[in-house]
């Protein structure tokens, strides 16, 4: 059985093809096809949330398959779209509501918005790259964080980025050997404690960010007794497996409650 850091590494020191061997079976290929074939239909939101195949597709690609049964709140998310301050999206701490608001912008192009890459071959890419990291969860969630911590680094522009994302957080507070329990301290203290210990350039940084990941994947390793899946329930990694309501806030819950009325 593999270590954290061999699996880590046997993704990544050829993610192309990696890519290329998970787009190669015929139960991927068959959703691949089906979205790259039919998303250049969709004219509204609407129409986007009402056809069940695709617009899980689309919620996949964007770490958001979760809450795909939320199609009311879903649809206000597309029909606000992200220009006006308070349009609902902008409103949602988690980023990736704005992520797919941006992607299916019906707003601002209304019939045209998925014509574009972004609409189309991009979220075809993400939800590869979504597929291979839940996928390589499910012998090694250390594996799974690492991939998101690698895929989210650059987009890291303060702690409270890091603080806000708990499987980021976890990543963190792993390589830097801060105690778990550090998450119910307050916020500030949080992040100079983590500013103490890593600059946010080292996250810019290929080799320094390769060396802080592989530090995580040998103290993943260590800590979890060299268990490949197992991980106790409420922990972070949970947060980014499919199908779990964990980490949604109530203020969220109520919204969509709600929304459904």
């Amino acid at each position: 059985m593999n270590t954290t850091l061999v699996s880590l590494n046997l993704i990544t020191r050829d993610m192309g093809a990696s890519i290329e061997r998970l787009e190669s079976r015929a139960d991927i290929q068959r959703e691949v096809d089906y979205y790259n074939e039919t998303i250049g239909t969709i004219k509204t939101p609407e129409q986007l949330v009402g056809d069940t195949r695709l617009f899980n597709f689309a919620m996949k690609a964007h770490g958001l398959e979760d809450m795909a049964y939320a199609k009311a709140f879903m649809l206000k998310v597309l029909k606000e779209g992200r220009d006006a301050d308070d349009a609902f999206a902008n409103t949602l701490a988690d980023p990736r509501y704005r992520d797919f608001a941006d992607t299916f912008d019906f707003a601002r192009h209304g019939e045209t918005a998925t014509i574009f890459t972004k609409a189309q071959q991009g979220v075809i890419d993400k939800y590869l790259v979504q597929t291979l990291e839940t996928e390589a969860g499910e012998t090694d969630q250390g594996v799974r964080l690492a991939l998101y911590f690698q895929r989210k680094a650059p987009q890291i522009s303060s702690y409270f980025d890091i603080l806000a994302d708990p499987a980021l957080s976890q990543v963190v507070r792993t390589a830097l050997s801060i105690p778990q329990e550090t998450a119910a301290i307050d916020i500030d203290k949080q992040a100079a404690m983590m500013a103490d210990r890593l600059p946010l350039s080292d996250l810019k940084d290929p080799e320094k960010l390769d060396e802080l990941v592989e530090r995580f994947a040998n103290l993943w390793q260590v800590q979890n007794g060299g268990t490949q899946g197992g991980i106790p329930p409420g922990s972070p990694a949970q947060l980014l497996m499919p199908a779990s309501p964990m980490g949604i806030s109530a203020d969220l819950m109520l919204q969509i409650a709600q929304l459904r009325r």
